[in-house]
């Protein structure tokens, strides 16, 4: 069983693309929650259609940020695409996913 989920990490709109384009705006208001909370930290990706390694990294930069804080990063709505390319990259061994929330469909 995962990580319970935590605060929800409003950063606005991200999707349809986590990519070199937007990963700094994103990258610098998840740092800053993570810097503010002393809990879980949820990050909402219902609207990522694709990524990136820019946003893989920053994802990846993200949780072990998060896991040195003795905290965690979740990801929430992931697409099918999304948990695809995890997959591949094997980070879905690695990024903690909330499994309850999975979209079936996409």
């Amino acid at each position: 069983m995962g990580p319970e989920a935590g605060e929800l990490a409003d950063l606005g709109q991200i999707g349809p693309h986590l990519d070199v384009r937007n990963v700094g705006v994103v990258r610098s208001r998840l740092n800053a929650l993570l810097d503010q909370t002393d809990t879980n930290v949820t990050l909402d990706l219902a609207g990522v259609e694709m990524i990136d390694a820019a946003g893989l990294g920053m994802l990846t930069a993200a949780h072990l940020r998060a896991e040195r804080s003795g905290h965690h990063l979740v990801l929430r709505n992931c697409t099918r695409e999304l948990r695809r390319v995890l997959a591949v990259t094997r980070l879905n061994r690695i990024l903690h996913i909330d499994r309850s929330s999975l979209q079936l469909s996409a």
